[in-house]
């Protein structure tokens, strides 16, 4: 069995899971090494213990939520250096735990991943936050919360700052819903991880990128047919029409995905045809 074997099983062992037993961290070093296969994951995985180990060491003197995220604070940000990536936003490496870790600064989710990685390891009650356009997240303690931004440093953003931070990046006529506070689970996390990498390689017109890319995220979350589809249209694309036809044969098996059905036959009937 080859590297990629043993990660792709591992990739589908999260799949299987309940969203809650997915190791977030984990996971996503596991996707991260699937795009960079350097047979380097045990160093990231030492990375994330000493996070774990780091944190321990302050939540001695934690008392409160405003404790908790001064030792996130003080671990991800300060001790490591970590910080949001403001001048190459868009590069593809800011989706990548492992070169996150290298580099030092990423996007609000990896960033985040590693925030609640921290939390967590402490047993900490920590979770995602859909926000649009800009992953947050939130820490509870003692009946207080804290919705937390892990591209700023972990600045901490009251009601009028989250305002403000939706009207910034959607427009002054858009106001918060209930929906933007709304927790995301492990399993969406992961995704929204790899989307990011999967929009930038579209972008730049690597199909086979984005392809490689969707197929992780299938692995992750195997019940979600938009993404099947989606996978069945770029193997299209590039050619694999018999991967695209058990793809779309296997969507159409998916319970839930009727609005989808139609479109779905359509591509499938069309694939025969091409392969008669």
């Amino acid at each position: 069995m080859t590297d990629r074997d043993r990660l792709l099983d591992q990739l589908r062992g999260a799949g299987a899971k309940e969203d809650a037993e997915i190791d977030l961290a984990e996971t996503a070093l596991v996707l991260a090494a699937l795009d960079r296969p350097d047979n380097r994951i045990d160093d990231y995985r030492r990375h994330l213990a000493a996070l774990a180990e780091d944190t321990a060491s302050l939540a001695h003197d934690v008392v409160g939520l405003n404790d908790k995220v001064a030792a996130i604070r003080d671990v991800i940000f300060g001790l490591h250096g970590y910080a949001g990536d403001t001048e190459t936003y868009e590069d593809m490496q800011n989706a990548n735990l492992m070169s996150v870790i290298d580099r030092r600064k990423g996007l609000p989710v990896a960033l985040g991943i590693l925030c609640i990685h921290g939390a967590r390891s402490q047993g900490w009650d920590i979770e995602g936050v859909n926000f649009p356009s800009h992953f947050l997240i939130r820490l509870r303690s003692c009946g207080e919360s804290a919705v937390v931004d892990p591209f700023n440093a972990a600045q901490v953003l009251d009601e009028p700052a989250l305002r403000s931070r939706l009207k910034e990046l959607h427009g002054a006529d858009v106001e918060l819903d209930p929906s933007n506070y709304r927790p995301v689970g492990n399993r969406d996390i992961l995704l929204r991880l790899q989307n990011n990498i999967k929009i930038r390689a579209l972008r730049d017109k690597d199909i086979n990128r984005a392809l490689n890319v969707i197929e992780s995220m299938v692995y992750v979350a195997p019940k979600q047919g938009d993404l099947r589809l989606e996978m069945a249209v770029l193997q299209a694309q590039t050619g694999k029409l018999k991967s695209s036809i058990r793809v779309l044969e296997e969507f159409l098996d998916l319970p839930g995905e009727a609005e989808r059905h139609d479109e779905a036959a359509e591509l499938l009937q069309g694939l025969k045809g091409k392969l008669n």
